[in-house]
Order: structure tokens, then C-alpha cells, then sequence
């Protein structure tokens, strides 16, 4: 399955499997990107978590579709933020697309 590493303060900073080392949004990226739809609340949530600023969150919100709207946040703000960016970024899809992110953990 995969690692959940906590510091000192019991915050999540890190969610790979031990194999690859690879964050679960990396290795999923291409299936969130096609298949979030509330894209709008997960910037929302990012923005309050500090992830994103207030300019990437108006200059992504304006943009037209969902996919494009991902795939931006993917290629910039997310690699950004790093590990920790990353987490919350999970931890919101984990509330936000419940059954998509069940079905993407339980693929290899």
C-alpha cells in the first residue's frame, strides 16, 4: 500500500509508494486530469491551505475546461509546492472525489 511519514507535529508530509517513490498524484496525474470534475472547490481548498496564491488561483480559474484546468495546476503550482503541496492536494480529492480516489488506490 502506501507510506504515510509524520513529523514531529503529526503532520502528513509524504504519501509514495515505498517502490517507486513516486507521490500517489504523480502517478495518477493523467486519470485526475481527465476525470475530476469539481476543480473549482479544489482550488478553493488550496488556496485556503496556502498551496496556491491568490494570482494562480484567479489565472486557473478563468481557464475553460476542467481537464485544462488540472493539467495547469499540475504543471506548475503543484510541482511548486512539493511534498507537502502534494498531500493536501490528496487529502482535498480524498474528500472532494471519494470514489475516484478508491478506485485509483486499488490500482497497481
Amino acid at each position: 500500500m502506501y507510506q504515510v511519514g509524520l513529523m514531529a507535529s503529526s503532520t502528513l508530509y509524504s504519501l509514495f509508494p515505498p517502490s517507486s517513490g513516486e507521490h500517489f498524484v504523480d502517478k495518477h496525474r493523467t486519470e485526475l486530469i481527465n476525470r475530476v470534475n469539481c476543480v473549482a472547490d479544489i482550488l478553493d481548498q488550496l488556496f485556503e491551505e496556502k498551496v496556491i496564491t491568490q494570482s494562480i488561483y484567479s489565472d486557473i480559474m478563468v481557464i475553460p475546461t476542467s481537464q485544462k484546468k488540472m493539467r495547469e495546476l499540475f504543471s506548475g503550482p503543484l510541482n511548486a509546492a512539493g511534498l507537502r503541496g502534494k498531500d493536501v492536494f490528496y487529502r482535498i480529492l480524498e474528500k472532494e472525489e471519494k470514489y475516484l480516489i478508491e478506485e485509483l488506490k486499488g490500482k497497481k
